[in-house]
């Protein structure tokens, strides 16, 4: 089902095949209810905790083929949902560091990475919208909530470089890549419309 769901991937215009290899391996139904099992390995999106989702198959390949990842290099993950996508950049050997504001989500999620041996380097209940200062900068950033603008202080934690992958906009989201070119300037490429649950802030 892991080999049908990558081809399915591939026919969709996936071609990294580090990413490929991940979906392959990465037991997909683990990461969902029990009730959606059965599913697991179509290019679907289901509900979880908190009344968030996980994502496509498709649109969490699609973000990680954007991010060009390469091994070693330290990633920050806004959103850890599920942990699915989670799981796909430890695959690919970075050093994740990932947060989650739901509370509900953060508290199961952390607990199903220990019991299935995935190890993020930090697992953060926290605003995404303020990134992880402390322990930026960041050679690629991927927000799996769509952003009504670009939060700033994401921008500023990210290396010379680097790439930050967020889908911006309400109702649709426009995928969006931002490339630090310098240190005060940045690239930006449009990648289509996704539909995502919001980011949400934290006003206090």
């Amino acid at each position: 089902m892991r080999n049908h769901l990558a081809q399915v991937l591939i026919d969709k215009g996936i071609a990294d095949k580090k990413v490929l290899d991940a979906v392959r391996e990465i037991p997909r139904h683990l990461f969902i209810d029990s009730s959606f099992e059965g599913h697991a390995y179509q290019n679907k999106a289901f509900p979880i905790a908190a009344n968030q989702t996980i994502s496509h198959p498709f649109t969490v390949a699609f973000q990680t083929e954007l991010l060009e990842i390469e091994p070693g290099q330290k990633v920050l993950e806004i959103g850890t949902g599920s942990g699915y996508q989670t799981a796909v950049l430890l695959k690919l050997k970075v050093k994740v560091y990932t947060v989650e504001r739901q509370l509900e989500l953060f508290k199961k999620t952390n607990l199903f990475f220990k019991k299935m041996g995935y190890r993020p380097k930090q697992v953060i209940f926290g605003d995404g919208y303020k990134g992880l200062p402390k322990e930026a900068p960041f050679d690629r950033i991927i927000v799996t909530a769509g952003a009504p603008v670009v939060p700033k202080a994401l921008l500023a934690q990210l290396k010379v470089g680097g790439r930050l992958v967020i889908p911006i906009g309400f109702e649709e989201q426009i995928m969006t890549l931002f490339v630090r070119t310098t240190e005060k300037e940045f690239s930006k490429t449009e990648y289509g419309s996704f539909r995502f649950v919001p980011l949400l802030e934290n006003k206090n």
